[in-house]
């Protein structure tokens, strides 16, 4: 047993997760000081995001102890970890759609007046007066089925920055932000830390773990590495840890303006979003598309693929008229969206990887009597398997237990499958591991030379950098400047005065 007076706010002792095939931890050990800012990092499928589910209620283990301030916890269920202090913001949102922000941050907690019904009024200025603490100002009335991505990821934040907790698990929080609410999320969490409250910071972005954490834990398959103070390494050093080797660089030799006009866009117009867009896209050509949170960027990309209206100008795809009226019959016309949620609108997790491989072709396997060529769709799935590198034990496994690399591999052999002319990416390589990124990179490499033109939606413009032919910055819904491999500009610092509207970059 822990004596009562234990330094820890959190141990695990020899914890053993099993899922099917997998052994997701493999008898590890995790201590967690009061106050203390630790980042837990590895590659996809090393085992963070699962241990955490352990120690929050979620997963129950086979093996192993929970001791929380010093008191052994068995079991630990999600309800008990809320009572001993213990909350999760997970990657992918909790929040309930259909009610409201100010409904979402006292769910479980309502506000009722002296007559037992609810006080709207009260409700919404405690909850306009938590958000204002972090320094937002939003509309708390708002529906959350209404929120960007972002948005609701602030508001998951908020709500577990509000519970009264000693211990907060942050899974890739800050994924889907913009710099500067990262920085206004890190300040709030540092000031909290100040008052006791413990962080395990769970994040792809190294540079992030140097920024916030004092401690970084790393893990490797299921089991963990070691832990390390972050003031002892550097960023090479700990990419080495997370990998077990030397993380190859890839930069990818642009081919710009060598492809003939796939697509066109002239005087593209849509009110309060964008502005006249003129835009053209080469064959084989990647392009990328960036600028600030909500400066017009996804809802081009998404529009294009009928996920939104488009607006007036005029769309040409391979010299013919273009306008599609809903996202199969842009597929059909040769445009593919790979969408920044892939949770959400990738993958569908329950099923098995082959069924999300064919989602997008399955009438073309399928004969004129209604019936699915089994083994044409085999054949298929298991040569995209090998071609894109998808690690899975079989291609019956439930996409939901890939590593989110794998799981963006599987969304893009859906995509490629469709054969289409131009495929939109929308943060393809938010939410996976640095070895990931690399491969999916030469993912779209590989597309770009079979001809296919890839347009990049993203705010990682070091990334960009290394596999784009040109890169537009995009400011209040207009294309604001265009950078192109081999011009003196093309550099981060140039591009991101771009995106931060500085008139000396345009």
């Amino acid at each position: 047993m822990v004596a009562s007076d234990s330094p820890f706010v959190v141990q695990m002792q020899d914890i053993v997760k099993m899922f099917p095939g997998v052994r997701a931890l493999d008898h590890v050990n995790f201590e967690l000081k009061p106050g203390e800012l630790r980042s837990l990092v590895g590659k996809n499928g090393a085992g963070k995001s699962t241990l955490m589910n352990v120690l929050a209620g979620i997963y129950q283990p086979e093996e192993g102890k929970i001791y929380v301030n010093g008191q052994l916890i068995h079991p630990m269920t999600t309800e008990r970890a809320r009572q001993l202090g213990i909350a999760f913001v997970h990657q992918h949102s909790q929040l309930v759609p259909a009610l409201s922000i100010a409904e979402n941050i006292f769910l479980g907690n309502p506000l009722t007046g002296g007559s037992g019904f609810m006080a709207w009024k009260r409700l919404n200025d405690e909850a306009r007066k938590r958000l204002n603490t972090l320094g937002l100002e939003i509309d708390v009335e708002r529906k959350v089925e209404d929120l960007t991505v972002a948005e609701k990821q602030i508001i998951e934040i908020a709500k577990a920055l509000f519970a009264n907790a000693h211990t907060i698990i942050l899974d890739e929080a800050t994924a889907p932000l913009p710099k500067d609410e990262v920085n206004m999320l890190f300040d709030f969490v540092r000031r909290q830390s100040q008052q006791g409250v413990a962080f395990v910071y769970i994040s792809h972005y190294i540079e992030e773990v140097f920024e916030l954490c004092e401690v970084v834990t790393v893990m490797r398959d299921g089991q963990i590495v070691g832990d390390y103070k972050v003031a002892n390494l550097d960023q090479a050093e700990l990419i080495r840890l997370i990998s077990g080797t030397r993380v190859e660089q890839f930069h990818r030799e642009s081919r710009n303006g060598s492809g003939k006009t796939v697509l066109e866009i002239h005087g593209l117009n849509r009110p309060g979003f964008y502005q006249d867009i003129d835009l053209v896209i080469h064959e084989g050509e990647v392009l990328g598309l960036t600028g600030l949170e909500g400066c017009g960027k996804a809802n081009l990309a998404r529009g294009l693929y009928c996920l939104e209206p488009l607006g007036k100008g005029q769309v040409v795809l391979n010299g013919k008229p273009y306008h599609p009226d809903e996202p199969e019959a842009a597929l059909d016309a040769g445009v593919a969206y790979l969408p920044r949620d892939r949770h959400g609108m990738g993958i569908v997790g329950m099923r098995p990887v082959g069924e999300n491989v064919t989602f997008s072709i399955l009438k073309r396997l399928t004969s004129r009597f209604g019936l699915l060529d089994t083994g044409r769709e085999r054949k298929h799935i298991l040569s995209f398997v090998e071609k894109l590198g998808i690690k899975t034990p079989s291609v019956n496994q439930p996409v939901e237990f890939l590593s989110g690399g794998n799981q963006q591999k599987v969304v893009f052999a859906k995509l490629v499958s469709a054969e289409p002319r131009v495929l939109f990416l929308d943060e393809p390589t938010q939410g996976v591991d640095v070895q990931a990124k690399v491969e999916i990179m030469k993912i779209i490499d590989q597309l770009s030379r079979q001809g296919v033109s890839s347009v990049i939606v993203s705010e990682e413009i070091r990334e960009m950098l290394d596999v784009c032919d040109r890169i537009l910055v995009m400011y209040n819904g207009a294309i604001v400047a265009e950078f192109k491999v081999g011009d003196p500009n093309f550099a981060a610092e140039k591009i991101l005065m771009a995106v931060e509207g500085e008139r000396e970059a345009l």
